[in-house]
């Protein structure tokens, strides 16, 4: 019988949320506008430019055309190599003006020694491209002029380097593509988790404000009620979060290679792909997402049973948000230095665990055994805060007037 009424309840929340057109509207109009704010602008303009991305290099110094040639095409343009001789510009000026190449650059002399060249083109370039000419046939007269003095040019040109021996374990590098992926990882569980443990809470204040709820108990445990909601609730995050995902991998997977192919010059699908979570992050990131959820909203769900309206539930979540914005606050300088003291112990703190231990695992360098304690004691904590949420919600879904103090509470979870 128990399993029946729960159902029941996490039937009536999932359906009722997911056929409200805010719904609708959040979950499939967050990947259209990424879709339309990210790829379509992208993809005209690359269009648009196609045409003039068909170039030609006229070398009259016989030594830069080896180095700028490849380095255009990496750029993204079609480049046509021709020997500097007598009418060679007349006869290329006649195609630019016929559409049939976007342009071509001249090299001479000059470019050797202070790395200017002449474009001549029949349209004017975008500020971008010009950028991108320029700097290719410097680096070109750069690098010639570096070899010729017996310097490694393409070393220098990358920046030269700086290696860092770290004197122990502790520390993050945040040039590592790690380093973004664990923060934007912390900040989206953060976002997620306090969302939707929100509703949970204003899911129970809706129904004790419109006396719904004394039907409700009338025919089953206010504690089935609980986790019928933070169940239904939940059922709701895991669908949108899945159509976002889903919406993702479909724009990467059609998206991207169009994009890709219309702009050479961007960062690759390979390269895009290393810096993506593997499958094994992805199921610690659920795993903290499911914990989390589950505490907060245990949590969330007490707090709107023991109000009656919704300025006093603003006011009584004020200790839960602020709980759940501190791991938030120190989310950088854990992941900068993941294995220090602080960190470790502030990370299997259960209700700071979800984003710092997420931070501290995406950063890398995490010992399993931490790993598996913050589950835990994560789950451990899951267990008490049902019980405890569970008794101030048998008490408080059905009292109302003002909010009850802390030892009131109290008394409700001895006497439930």
């Amino acid at each position: 019988m128990i399993s029946r009424n729960v159902w029941v309840v996490i039937r009536r929340e999932y359906l009722q949320r997911v056929r409200s057109k805010w719904f609708i509207i959040g979950t499939v109009g967050a990947p259209l506008m990424m879709a339309a704010f990210m790829v379509i602008p992208g993809y005209f303009a690359a269009g648009s430019e196609r045409g003039e991305r068909e170039i030609v290099v006229v070398d009259a110094t016989g030594v830069l055309a080896d180095r700028l040639v490849p380095d255009l095409e990496d750029g993204g343009w079609s480049v046509e190599r021709v020997e500097w001789a007598s009418g060679v510009l007349e006869a290329l000026e006649r195609r630019a003006e016929e559409g049939d190449i976007g342009g071509f650059v001249v090299l001479d002399d000059l470019t050797l020694v202070s790395g200017e060249a002449t474009f001549y083109t029949a349209g004017q370039p975008s500020t971008v491209r010009r950028l991108m000419l320029r700097s290719a046939v410097a680096r070109a007269a750069l690098e010639h002029s570096l070899e010729e003095s017996g310097v490694d040019a393409a070393a220098m040109l990358r920046g030269g380097g700086l290696r860092v021996e770290l004197l122990s374990d502790a520390g993050s590098d945040t040039d590592d593509p790690r380093f973004a992926m664990a923060y934007i990882g912390a900040f989206l569980l953060y976002m997620v988790i306090l969302l939707y443990a929100v509703a949970v809470m204003r899911a129970t204040l809706e129904e004790k404000t419109s006396r719904i709820v004394e039907v409700i108990i009338s025919s089953m445990e206010p504690w089935h009620l609980m986790l019928g909601k933070i169940v239904g609730v939940g059922a709701v995050s895991f669908t949108q979060v899945a159509v976002w995902v889903g919406s993702g991998v479909l724009l990467a997977t059609l998206g991207l290679p169009a994009l890709m192919a219309a702009r050479p010059e961007a960062p690759q699908l390979g390269q895009i792909a290393e810096s993506l979570p593997g499958a094994g992050l992805l199921a610690l990131f659920v795993g903290f997402f499911v914990f989390g959820f589950l505490m907060y909203s245990g949590l969330y769900a007490a707090v709107g049973a023991m109000c009656s309206t919704d300025e006093e539930a603003q006011q009584a979540q004020f200790p839960l948000t602020f709980l759940i914005i501190v791991p938030v606050l120190l989310v950088l300088p854990v992941i900068e230095n993941p294995m220090t003291s602080m960190a470790t112990w502030l990370s299997l703190f259960p209700l700071f665990t979800p984003i710092l231990m997420w931070g501290r695992v995406a950063g890398g360098g995490v010992p399993a055994w931490q790993i598996g304690l913050s589950f835990a004691l994560m789950a451990l904590s899951v267990v008490v805060i049902a019980w405890v949420a569970g008794r101030i919600y048998k008490t408080g879904i059905l009292m109302t007037g003002k909010r009850p103090t802390l030892p009131e509470l109290w008394r409700w979870v001895r006497e439930a």
